[in-house]
C-alpha cells in the first residue's frame, strides 16, 4: 500500500470510529459500569481497528462493535476479581449526563445506576448477550461473532438473561417527572431535618448503598428499613457543615448531587418502586466520580 493510500485508510478508519464512538462507550459503559475502564477499553479498540484491512469489512459499525464487547468481556473478567478485594459495596461510577438521554425511555432504563446493579448479578457472557440484544438489538448472529459462540447458544443465553433480569428490574416504568417529583421531596425533608417527611418518600424495605473505595467514609455493608437509613442520612448530614444538595441527571435519570465547599463530593442515585424509593446509591469514591465534571452523551 502506497503512503498515501496508507493515509486515506487511517482517514477512513478515523472517520468510522469517531462516528460510531458514542455508541462505543455506551457498549463498554453498559457491559463494566465504569467509565474509567470504558475509555480504556475504547483505546484498546481503537488500536485494534487502525489495523484492521478495512477491504474486508462489511459492515463497519458491527466489526467496531465486535472489538469493543471482546475487549469489554476481558476487562470485565479482570474487574471481577478487582472487586472481590474491594473495600464496602461496589456501585456503577455515575455519568452526568445530557437532557437528550433521559428523552431516551429505553436507554435511559438500561444505564440506570438500578439496572446497572442488575445487571452486575448476570455472568460476564451473560451480560454482554443481554445488552447486544435487549439495549441495542442485534441480530443473534452478530452477538454471536462478539462474544464466540453460536447463535443458538446466545439465543439461549439471552433468554435465560432477560428471564434473570426481569425478576430483578425495577417493578415498573418510572417517568423523569415522577423521580423529580420524589427527590423534590427526599430534598426539602434532608434540607429541613424533617424526618417524618424523609419516612414518607422511602418504602419501608429500602436500602442504602455506599461506595467511599476505601478512600472516603461510606457505609460498608448494606443498610436497610425507612428507620435506620433516615435516622443514617440525617445524622450524617448533620455532622458537616458547609454542604450543597441540588439536582442533577445522572445515568439518564434524575438524581443528586452534594457538593462541600463547591466540589462534587457525593451522588446521590435512586431507585422508585410504586412512587416510594426502594433503593439509595451514594458514591464518594473519587475516582468514581471524574465523569461528573462535563455532560456524556450516550447513543444506541
Amino acid at each position: 500500500m502506497t503512503g498515501e493510500n496508507s493515509e486515506t485508510a487511517q482517514d477512513t478508519a478515523t472517520e468510522a470510529f469517531v462516528a460510531h464512538r458514542n455508541l462505543l462507550f455506551t457498549v463498554a459503559y453498559e457491559m463494566l459500569g465504569s467509565a474509567a475502564d470504558a475509555e480504556d477499553v475504547l483505546q484498546e479498540t481503537w488500536m485494534r481497528w487502525s489495523g484492521v484491512d478495512l477491504d474486508t469489512v462489511r459492515d463497519q459499525r458491527a466489526y467496531l462493535v465486535r472489538i469493543t464487547t471482546r475487549q469489554a468481556l476481558s476487562r470485565l473478567r479482570t474487574l471481577a476479581r478487582r472487586k472481590e478485594s474491594y473495600v464496602g459495596s461496589w456501585l456503577p461510577a455515575p455519568l452526568l449526563t445530557a437532557p437528550d438521554v433521559a428523552e431516551d425511555v429505553e436507554l435511559a432504563d438500561s444505564v440506570s445506576m438500578a439496572m446497572l446493579l442488575v445487571l452486575e448479578t448476570l455472568a460476564p457472557t451473560e451480560r454482554a448477550v443481554f445488552v447486544l440484544r435487549e439495549v441495542f438489538d442485534l441480530d443473534y448472529d452478530e452477538i454471536a461473532e462478539a462474544v464466540d459462540k453460536t447463535p443458538v447458544a446466545v439465543r439461549q443465553i439471552a433468554h435465560r438473561a432477560r428471564a434473570h433480569v426481569a425478576s430483578r428490574r425495577p417493578r415498573g416504568a418510572v417517568t423523569v417527572t415522577e423521580t423529580r417529583h420524589v427527590l423534590a421531596a427526599f430534598q426539602r425533608a434532608v434540607d429541613t431535618g424533617d424526618l417524618q417527611s424523609l419516612f414518607d418518600v422511602l418504602a419501608p424495605d429500602v436500602v442504602l448503598l455506599g461506595d467511599g473505595g476505601g478512600i472516603k467514609h461510606a457505609v460498608l455493608r448494606p443498610v436497610t428499613g425507612a428507620d435506620k437509613v433516615g435516622r443514617l442520612l440525617l445524622a450524617g448530614l448533620g455532622r458537616v457543615t458547609g454542604w450543597e444538595l441540588g439536582p442533577v441527571l445522572v445515568n439518564g435519570c434524575p438524581a443528586l448531587v452534594f457538593r462541600l465547599d463547591g466540589e462534587v463530593d457525593t451522588v446521590l442515585a435512586v431507585r422508585i418502586d410504586d412512587g416510594l424509593i426502594t433503593g439509595l446509591y451514594a458514591v464518594r469514591n473519587p475516582e468514581k466520580l471524574s465523569h461528573m465534571g462535563q455532560e456524556n452523551t450516550l447513543s444506541r
